[in-house]
């Protein structure tokens, strides 16, 4: 179709007129002009996020890329030599991972197929993943079904991927920048992508259930225990914990599913699950519906807690945070058991060590749906009651820098947790906890447990968190070299992850090639000169600061207590 045609059918469609192109395609060609007020005559490239950006988004998907990674294989190995390519962007359309011929790699980016591409239909118009976005459905966005002229050689192909919680998680998309011009051409690749798309959310649910019961479910006995059609996660009392999305459809209601009993739906108890194991033919395993039909199920019993330091973190949100460390396998071990629980946690260590990663990773390994994360510096009691007022059901509440909690906020804080049984509190401080200032009555509500967190002076598994910040953070094949790496293994890091993350960034930025030396390398912060006068800067800060010793503390990266020696050392004192 000439572009000419093109611009003609979509001003046809946007004066009410039926022109034979599918529904959600003209839905979105009305979303274009009407709600984004894009131009069908313009020929706008891709657009491509900054790779300070496309770190970002890679960090935030990472436990989806980690998911998706096997099945993307797997489908690219399919469709070897057919000039296909992969993209697997997060839920806001930018391409988090990326399968290509490298011999078109030079297209493939014109294209914006390729690693950092927001395909999200505000900025891209009418495409796969796109419209995938907006009608979380699989789709194909053919040719000319796109909107802008940029793009009406390619043909997309895009299916959603939800998490294990119903919501839009990732897309994956099959694309080619040539195809051939009936869109039934397209129909492998659907089923294709929608059969990956179910894998990596079977997956990542896996993943996640190696303390629950896992029930999954097909309508033949076939492929039962090979290419299950759907799965759920269930707690001990027959509850669902988390779903795929094709299990979505065993609740025709429409309702929420977790926390949903499985017997409302089908005709067993947890006491039925373990008939459904292995040990009995498939063709045994049958469940009966409670609307008359009928499904095969395969029922995986919960796993034994592991204590070999490889093993115990296989799969799971807790499995990124360490690698071969004996001491922070048994912490991690020790957070897998308590985060099934309602125990009140307090996670110490010093700045950068990654409380807060391993408050929201407990978060995801437990059994609350409900989460938030409150910084406790300056948090006023109307802000907390206002914050807490609407939570409903099993929430965790992430409380960052108690130490630094207003003594005026501590009754109403208590108060809140008196009154909200479901709440589970989980608090993040750089203090001795027998150091905090904090009432008897709720520091024992906020105490149940701690977990101490090792500086990452102290840890065995520097070099394999070099090698995963560097791959989350940097193109794959970018690399350190012998002598790089030899000097950021020596160093102190005062600033633990943190301060690797940083180094790492800055060393991205100034490698000119794909491996990163020496002179990459910024210089290591114990190692620079001391201020002439250190008095005398600690002054500047506290004025800066309108002697608020919460902000200064956080703008020096240390904690109130060495703020408040410092002074005390120094003689200062706030202006009267």
């Amino acid at each position: 179709m000439s572009e000419r045609r093109h611009i003609e059918e979509i001003e046809q469609v946007l004066g009410g007129s039926q022109t034979g192109r599918d529904g959600l395609v003209s839905a979105s060609w009305r979303r274009c002009v009407e709600l984004y007020g894009m131009d069908p005559m313009r020929r706008d490239p891709a657009y491509i996020v900054t790779e300070s950006e496309l770190r970002d988004h890679r960090k935030q998907a990472e436990w989806m890329i980690g998911a998706a990674r096997s099945s993307l294989q797997s489908l690219f190995r399919q469709v070897a030599g057919q000039n296909y390519v992969l993209l697997l962007t997060d839920a806001k359309g930018v391409c988090v991972d990326f399968f290509g011929d490298d011999l078109f790699v030079d297209d493939l980016r014109a294209a914006g197929l390729y690693l950092g591409s927001n395909w999200s239909e505000n900025l891209a118009g009418t495409c796969g993943v796109g419209a995938c976005i907006v009608t979380q459905e699989p789709v194909t966005v053919h040719q000319d079904d796109h909107f802008g002229n940029a793009h009406t050689t390619l043909s997309c192909t895009a299916a959603p991927i939800f998490d294990s919680l119903g919501g839009l998680a990732a897309v994956l998309d099959i694309s080619l920048l040539r195809s051939p011009t009936p869109k039934r051409s397209q129909n492998l690749a659907m089923s294709l992508v929608t059969n990956a798309a179910r894998r990596v959310e079977m997956a990542n649910l896996m993943a996640e259930s190696r303390r629950d019961w896992v029930l999954r479910l097909s309508a033949s006995p076939e492929f039962l225990d090979v290419d299950p059609e759907a799965a759920v996660r269930l707690d001990g009392g027959g509850r669902v914990l988390g779903y795929t999305r094709a299990a979505r459809r065993l609740f025709p209601d429409g309702g929420e599913v977790i926390g949903r009993r499985v017997d409302e739906v089908l005709g067993l108890s947890v006491d039925d699950l373990p008939d459904l194991m292995r040990d009995r033919p498939t063709e045994e395993r049958i469940i009966e519906m409670r609307d008359g039909g009928a499904l095969f199920g395969h029922a995986i019993a919960p796993q034994a807690p592991r204590t070999a330091p490889r093993s115990s973190r296989r799969g799971g949100p807790l499995a990124g945070l360490a690698g071969e460390d004996p001491a922070m396998a048994q912490l991690l071990a020790q957070a897998a058991k308590l985060a099934r629980t309602s125990v009140p946690l307090l996670i110490t260590g010093a700045t950068g060590t990654g409380k807060t990663k391993l408050a929201h990773a407990i978060h995801m390994v437990g059994t609350a749906n409900g989460f938030l994360s409150l910084d406790c510096a300056g948090l006023s009691p109307d802000v907390l009651r206002e914050a807490t007022a609407t939570l409903t059901g099993p929430t965790t509440l992430v409380l960052r820098r108690i130490e630094d909690l207003p003594a005026d906020t501590a009754p109403t804080l208590t108060a809140v947790l008196d009154g909200g049984p479901c709440l589970r509190p989980i608090v993040t401080t750089c203090a001795d906890p027998a150091a905090l200032a904090l009432p008897g009555p709720l520091f024992h509500r906020l105490a149940g447990a701690t977990l101490r967190l090792p500086s990452l002076r102290q840890r065995r598994d520097l070099g394999w968190l070099l090698d995963r910040v560097l791959h989350r953070r940097a193109p794959e094949d970018m690399r350190l070299s012998p002598s790089a790496r030899a000097a950021l293994l020596g160093r102190s890091w005062p600033g633990n992850l943190r301060e690797l993350e940083q180094v790492l960034d800055v060393a991205i930025a100034l490698c000119d090639g794909r491996v990163i030396d020496l002179p990459d390398l910024p210089a290591p912060v114990d190692s620079l000169p001391e201020p002439p006068d250190a008095e005398e800067q600690l002054e500047q800060v506290m004025e800066a600061c309108g002697w608020n010793m919460a902000r200064a503390a956080r703008r020096l990266g240390v904690n109130r207590s060495t703020v408040l020696r410092r002074l005390r050392k120094a003689g200062l004192q706030p202006p009267s």
